[in-house]
């Protein structure tokens, strides 16, 4: 598939969202998912703020370990906390170099291999509910180019969450953003649980969860809730899933 096309897709299924229910989680794994694929990037990560402005995982582009510490990390130290705060894209072409900036966040990427990183903010006008960090094995900036298509996704994907169901109170966007984060957490848990049943890794185990979940026309909340309560079970993670 081209380039073109590839982001001709993302942005159709972003918009869908617009005018119908969705899985928030899933929306946003994919939208980690095509950056990787539109961006020159290595991995993807996104960040909400919960209800006391602390910043959460909420969707990555693997579930690899080593990415969700990075994530973790930022609550406290990082570009993406950095970016949240500002509300503006924030950047390091090289870690390696700039390590004073972010001590634990580049120790910690070095170590996972990554040695630059791009953050952008979620943001509607003048909200801000958290960031996408974009992460690079190889030290150097994204083209202009990049960081439009960057930015114009985790636009949409912003106004998507804060516009689902009509929410333009403060109040209820939050409120929704909580529930998001708790969708996540439920997800977390589930494909820990099939991991280490199947003696799978993270990736694949996560795969397996939303296979379960499309097949059965359910959020991935509603079938890692299923899988952590004994209600359902899951033979063995599927063996290729095209949809990542």
């Amino acid at each position: 598939m081209t380039r073109e096309r590839q982001l001709t897709d993302a942005f159709a299924e972003l918009t869908d969202t617009l005018v119908g229910d969705f899985d928030v989680v899933d929306l946003l794994h994919q939208l980690t998912v095509r950056c990787v694929r539109l961006l020159d990037v290595d991995a993807a990560g996104l960040l909400l703020a919960d209800r006391q402005g602390r910043l959460r995982p909420m969707a990555a582009s693997t579930e690899q370990a080593r990415i969700l510490k990075l994530l973790q990390l930022q609550d406290v130290d990082g570009p993406g906390l950095d970016c949240y705060r500002t509300g503006e894209p924030v950047t390091s072409a090289d870690l390696i170099a700039g390590g004073g900036r972010w001590p634990r966040f580049a120790a910690a990427a070095q170590l996972a291999g990554f040695v630059a990183v791009q953050a952008l903010p979620m943001r509607h006008r003048d909200r801000v509910i958290g960031a996408l960090t974009l992460l690079r094995t190889a030290a150097g900036r994204l083209t202009t180019d990049e960081l439009h298509i960057g930015q114009a996704l985790a636009n949409v994907a912003t106004i998507s969450i804060l516009h689902q169901r009509g929410l333009e109170r403060y109040e209820a966007a939050t409120e929704q953003l909580q529930t998001a984060l708790n969708s996540r957490t439920l997800t977390e848990q589930a494909t820990g649980m099939l991991a280490e049943r199947h003696h799978s890794d993270m990736d694949d185990a996560f795969d397996s969860l939303c296979v379960y979940a499309r097949t059965r026309g359910l959020r991935l909340s509603e079938a890692a809730h299923a899988i952590i309560h004994g209600e359902h079970d899951i033979d063995q993670p599927p063996a290729d899933d095209h949809s990542r």
